[in-house]
């Protein structure tokens, strides 16, 4: 399939964030969650990166800001 690393910057109230890793799971994308509402070491690497918001999803060096399906899917290689 795809060996770019996936990792999701989420929070638990983000109902953005749940439906992307739902996405992600329904597709079998392995991935790498930091949730930034429990670890401070996501939240400044996020901030780092010039963010505020969740979600984040990295797919290699693409960065997807919210739970942008086309683009995600695009990044992914998914049909």
């Amino acid at each position: 399939m795809m060996d770019k690393k996936v990792v999701v910057y989420s929070s638990d109230s983000c109902l953005y964030c749940r439906m992307a890793k739902s996405y992600l799971e329904k597709n079998n994308v392995s991935f790498e969650e930091k949730n930034v509402g429990t670890d401070a070491q996501a939240r400044n690497e996020l901030a780092a990166k010039g963010y505020t918001g969740v979600p984040v999803i990295m797919v290699g060096e693409t960065e997807i800001l919210g739970f942008d399906q086309p683009k995600l899917k695009e990044a992914l290689g998914l049909e």
